[in-house]
């Protein structure tokens, strides 16, 4: 029998379900609402639901699971595989994820922080493949970081390394975890609707959509790539600050900067190499996930695949 892995990618929004094999070969996907809004109980009991089915569809087909491979959002403790409160799964406090699934279905379970499983996704499949020094930006709801230092994932003495959203980079902005002027605030994806707002009140009031301003960018709609480049400007400025304290080579930016490209990453490369340390800048390449719309999925397995690979 084909060993594989059941991946699990819960964000507040949606939960994706996936069995791919330890080479990063996605064979089957599902998904289904998280509903966080319903409690933790009901949320659990749909995404074990989705699992069953991807368990039996496994055996059908003549393959063996593994281990169960979980990338969800903190904060998290990640050896013991508790979750702590994320804010975007409100009533998930202190849940010991990885106790309660290895309980229901028999299996090992491996839980990674979202930014670090998008990270080694990105670093053992992606446009980091080859590079020992490496930062990804999840840049889509929130704002978090993955990094790989020296060919290792880097979380740090409570597994909170890569919550850069919280740093501060400018004097004021918008509120986001009680802090203005913070990196998530600035850019991440519900910024691109507050920054329209804020730039062209007489065009876009509170009403704005991010998607919107997105879609008029990629249109080629001049004020939209106006504040798209704006977004980038802040995007380099905290690139500049994470370059001169970790020395990447490469900076891996997923969800916005897939679907906008070259319209936030040049800003924020021309940013980045005004502000950091020439020697640092000067060897740092700023790309879009390659693996694109695909990261989730992947990332979903890479909790497991990075402890099988260093079991």
């Amino acid at each position: 029998m084909h060993a594989t892995l059941i991946g699990l990618d819960i964000g507040g929004t949606k939960t994706a379900v996936i069995e791919g094999t330890l080479d990063g070969v996605i064979l089957s996907r599902r998904q289904t609402a998280t509903q966080p809004e319903l409690g933790f109980d009901a949320s659990f009991e749909t995404i074990c639901a989705l699992t069953a089915q991807a368990l039996e569809a496994a055996a059908s087909a003549g393959r063996k699971v593994r281990a169960l491979s979980v990338s969800i959002g903190g904060p998290l403790d990640i050896d013991r595989g508790i979750i702590y409160s994320p804010p975007n799964l409100p009533g998930w406090d202190a849940i010991p994820l990885r106790d309660l699934l290895a309980e229901r279905f028999g299996l090992d379970v491996f839980i990674e922080h979202d930014g670090n499983a998008g990270a080694i996704a990105e670093w053992r499949f992606g446009a980091g493949v080859g590079v020992s020094n490496l930062v990804f930006l999840t840049m889509g709801t929130g704002l978090g970081a993955g990094i790989i230092l020296d060919g290792r994932v880097h979380r740090g003495a409570s597994d909170l390394a890569g919550e850069v959203g919280h740093m501060r980079i400018a004097a004021s902005g918008p509120l986001v975890y009680g802090k203005r002027g913070s990196w998530e605030g600035y850019c991440a994806g519900s910024a691109f609707a507050r920054m329209a707002a804020r730039i062209y009140p007489a065009r876009w009031g509170a009403g704005v959509t991010t998607p919107e301003v997105v879609a008029l960018a990629l249109a080629g709609d001049a004020d939209a790539v106006a504040v798209t480049a704006r977004i980038g400007f802040y995007l380099g400025r905290g690139l500049a600050v994470l370059a001169d304290i970790l020395n990447p080579e490469m900076f891996v930016i997923g969800s916005m900067g897939v679907r906008l490209g070259e319209l936030l990453l040049e800003p924020a490369r021309r940013e980045l190499a005004r502000e950091a340390l020439p020697g640092t800048s000067a060897i740092c390449q700023v790309v879009p996930a390659a693996l694109g719309e695909q990261i989730g999925d992947m990332a979903a397995l890479c909790a497991a695949i990075e402890a099988l690979r260093d079991s």
